[in-house]
């Protein structure tokens, strides 16, 4: 399986998510890490699990994020599939707003579909640092990602003997 993870970070909390999320998802393949501000041209031809997330700026996604996703084609991203997350602190999502449900909504809308609802890691102030125990929960994460994708890339078998 081919991932691709691409995080903005401001402080470092989102990028150190991210680069959890990578570390488990390297069991069942090659991927690729890539942050939203480096220029790069986008391909996402070969990539079976597309992972995008960011840090919660003004109730949403930052700037540099949307700046990312909403050039790609919707034909690129026709039944990906795809998760998404943020980094926020600990109020509550309608307080707080969510990068992660932004991404996903514009995902959704160009044909994507997201393995998992949008999943918020937890800073404890402005700048950090993470909440306790959130890298693990990260790669926890991951985890059922990878299973959920590789189910998705598994044929199904047909039953012997029947019709």
């Amino acid at each position: 399986m081919n991932s691709l993870v691409v995080y903005d970070s401001q402080y470092g909390n989102t990028e150190q998510i991210a680069r959890a999320i990578a570390t488990r998802l390297e069991a069942l393949g090659p991927v690729h890490v890539m942050f939203v501000r480096e220029p790069t041209v986008i391909d996402l031809a070969g990539i079976d699990l597309l992972v995008i997330g960011g840090p919660t700026q003004g109730h949403g996604a930052s700037r540099q994020l949307r700046d990312w996703v909403e050039p790609i084609p919707a034909a690129a991203l026709r039944d990906k599939a795809a998760a998404t997350f943020d980094t926020r602190l600990r109020w509550p999502a309608f307080l707080a707003g969510s990068a992660g449900r932004a991404i996903a909504r514009t995902l959704e809308r160009a044909g994507a579909r997201l393995l998992e609802p949008p999943e918020s890691f937890l800073v404890v102030g402005s700048e950090g640092p993470l909440a306790d125990g959130e890298l693990d929960r990260a790669g926890r994460w991951a985890t059922a990602l990878a299973s959920l994708a590789a189910d998705r890339l598994t044929p199904a078998v047909p039953l012997a003997g029947g019709s």
